[in-house]
């Protein structure tokens, strides 16, 4: 195994202390080289991954995200559920106030798909 495929198999999400709790604020990422595969066809699938929250007590740490996000490359998933798990792992992590994820997929089979999965503590 290279050692680049050993460090994303190994990564695991970390987060930090939000040390501006004083008030509400917007943290966005784009991960424009996202890629998976598709269950079905073994095809892969490109996307811009979008990730937008509001931190409570919790930021997620940059270099955790890139590795977690690269962890998908070789994973065979479903567009809606890459979106949904990426968002339920950083709900999970951080229990932001609110956040959205957006999964924008590149074009296949002449179809553009895209997924917004968006949640907002009670």
């Amino acid at each position: 195994m290279l050692y680049g495929e050993e460090i994303i198999k190994n990564a695991k999400l970390e987060a930090f202390d939000n040390r501006t709790t004083h008030r509400r604020y917007w943290v966005e990422f784009d991960c424009p080289e996202f890629t998976c595969v598709c269950p079905k066809s073994g095809f892969p699938d490109f996307a811009t991954i979008k990730i937008r929250y509001s931190p409570d007590k919790k930021c997620v740490e940059l270099k955790s995200l890139k590795l977690y996000i690269n962890g998908f490359r070789d994973k065979k998933v479903f567009h809606e559920d890459v979106t949904n798990n990426i968002m339920d792992d950083l709900i999970m992590l951080l229990d932001p106030w609110e956040i959205e994820v957006i999964g924008d997929f590149n074009v296949r089979g002449n179809i553009k798909t895209v997924i917004k999965a968006h949640h907002k503590k009670g």
